[in-house]
């Protein structure tokens, strides 16, 4: 009989995740490893063999440590969900002309939900996983903050996470500088996992082509977008572009066209397949709009809560006034934020704590995309 419960750790074979088993096991929780295959990448046609969590000798890896140390691993394929979701959402996405964020997606709709299936079919009370953030019970519901390491911090990444994922879910690297976990590996007996590199690319795109992921994986998506303009805020055209899909809020490489100064894409009209151009400060939005919320710390929010917004995972976040809308979220940010990209997720924050979060839908006046 273990001393603290049973927990299934979500294992990739990377240095956190694994010290987070042998952590928790030297605690003396009853540890099962598992490894969730999400993708197939030779089924994309890419030009690279797999990384990260799809890697065969990750896998390994997770296995050989789980069974040095005694505890037992599996391996669970969720392939199936995993590219019913997060990937037509991916690609949806794209086609909308929005720029989707499939991690949090894949948190949220995919691991989560399959990590905690498993867990109550073998009778595991807790779910764990090597994410730096923290979690606690506060006023009868269960919160995420912000890790030690703000550096390593992924409570942006985790704002999907509903309660009944969080009264069961272990974030033990949380109070943790990443320093300090490659010194547990190196203590474990691991020294290869403190040197080991972190990837930081989608796993269904392990090139970060995304671009040649939607020509493989839409058809005929290039005959479908060709001749689309360029155009300026006041709808001159200034040049073809080679379709909406293939650009981002904010991009200033890769336009293929010059004028002399920088330009960044300002907008993006999937309708009429046009790509705005503008300088820097026509990125500078006042307020927006989000949507398919979660809350955390709270049920809901009342109008005029202050809040710091995240619009991206390294943002470091513009401070506003959140309104309820009957879309979702209205932003007012006191200081204009910089490239807020439809599609994107919002992540208030109160302090250190997650308040709720949201997928950004649309920009001040902007029409709805």
């Amino acid at each position: 009989m273990s001393r603290h419960g049973k927990v299934l750790v979500a294992m990739s074979g990377g240095i956190d995740s694994t010290v987070v088993a042998l952590m928790l096991h030297e605690q003396g929780y009853e540890v099962i490893g598992i490894t969730m295959k999400t993708w197939d990448y030779a089924a994309s046609g890419g030009s690279k063999k797999e990384t990260g969590c799809c890697n065969l000798d990750s896998f390994n890896d997770a296995r050989a440590s789980a069974v040095h140390h005694g505890f037992p691993h599996y391996v669970l394929d969720i392939r199936e969900e995993f590219g019913d979701f997060v990937i037509e959402n991916f690609v949806d996405e794209y086609i909308a002309g929005r720029t989707p964020n499939p991690c949090v997606m894949c948190n949220t709709h995919i691991k989560w939900r399959a990590l905690l299936k498993r867990a109550n079919a073998i009778d595991c009370e807790f779910m764990a996983t090597g994410h730096y953030a923290k979690t606690r019970e506060e006023n009868g519901r269960f919160l995420i903050s912000k890790a030690v390491d703000e550096t390593k911090d992924q409570s942006y990444v985790l704002w999907g996470l509903q309660q009944d994922l969080l009264s069961r879910t272990l974030l033990p690297l949380g109070d943790y500088r990443k320093t300090d976990i490659r010194q547990m590996a190196h203590d474990f007996g691991y020294p290869e996992l403190a040197k080991k590199s972190e990837s930081y690319e989608i796993c269904f795109v392990p090139d970060n082509d995304y671009r040649g992921f939607l020509k493989r994986n839409v058809d005929g998506l290039e005959e479908r977008l060709t001749g689309g303009n360029f155009t300026d805020k006041h709808g001159k055209i200034l040049g073809t572009h080679k379709g909406y899909p293939f650009y981002t809020i904010g991009q200033r490489k890769g336009l293929d066209i010059t004028f002399g100064k920088p330009v960044f894409v300002t907008e993006i009209d999937p309708i009429n397949n046009i790509v705005v151009l503008g300088e820097e400060d026509d990125l500078l939005k006042s307020s927006m709009y989000v949507s398919k919320l979660n809350f955390i710390k709270y049920a809901g929010i009342d109008d005029g809560m202050e809040a710091t917004v995240k619009i991206r995972y390294r943002d470091s976040g513009t401070n506003g006034i959140l309104y309820n809308d009957p879309s979702g979220i209205k932003v007012d940010f006191f200081n204009q934020a910089k490239g807020v990209a439809p599609g994107q997720s919002a992540v208030f924050y109160e302090g250190d704590d997650v308040i709720g979060g949201g997928i950004i839908q649309r920009r001040d006046n902007a029409n709805l995309q």
